[in-house]
């Protein structure tokens, strides 16, 4: 598995500290008496997002949506679907949005408006990478951990197929592991 790496982009200890300062500064963003969900968004977000609460110094409910556009491709389909649902009614709260990488941010895009119209008080992203070049919606994110180059990325909980979400850091894959 290591062997498909091309470059490690984040170590473990880069990584632990920027989720660090992202809840302290969602910590100051909110009041204490906020309802506050926090939506991971899997699969990929699981390991930020378990991170990040333990950084996050104001009392949250956490619960978590599955939506697809990449399948087993490397390229977005442009047709996303909810995989799963929330558990928790939003209506009236506070709403932060947990992804692990924002890419052409068509998905986030779909769920942001999907969310909005469930009446809730406030939406704010959070992401752990972005990589703003493959950008094709206007997005506002809140909170961004690392802008990243255009390169294909895994570990610390980013897949590709379905392998590498175990790796402790974040690193490019060699081309020839996903052509």
């Amino acid at each position: 598995m290591h062997n498909d790496v091309e470059e490690i982009l984040f170590s473990k200890e880069d990584i632990s500290r920027k989720v660090k300062e992202l809840g302290e500064k969602i910590s100051k963003d909110y009041n204490r008496d906020d309802e506050v969900v926090v939506v991971g968004v899997l699969k990929g977000a699981n390991v930020f997002m378990a991170d990040l609460i333990r950084e996050i110094d104001i009392p949250v409910y956490i619960d978590f949506m599955a939506v697809s556009s990449y399948g087993y491709s490397t390229e977005s389909s442009g047709i996303v679907r909810i995989l799963k649902d929330l558990d928790l009614e939003i209506e009236g709260k506070h709403v932060l949005i947990i992804e692990d990488i924002i890419d052409t941010g068509l998905t986030l895009k779909y769920l942001t408006d999907n969310l909005k119209s469930r009446n809730i008080k406030s939406l704010k992203i959070c992401t752990l990478l972005d990589k703003p070049k493959r950008r094709k919606c206007d997005l506002n994110i809140d909170y961004i951990g690392f802008e990243i180059p255009d390169k294909f990325i895994v570990g610390y909980g980013i897949d590709y197929g379905e392998k590498y979400r175990n790796l402790p850091y974040v690193a490019s894959l060699k081309e020839e592991t996903y052509k």
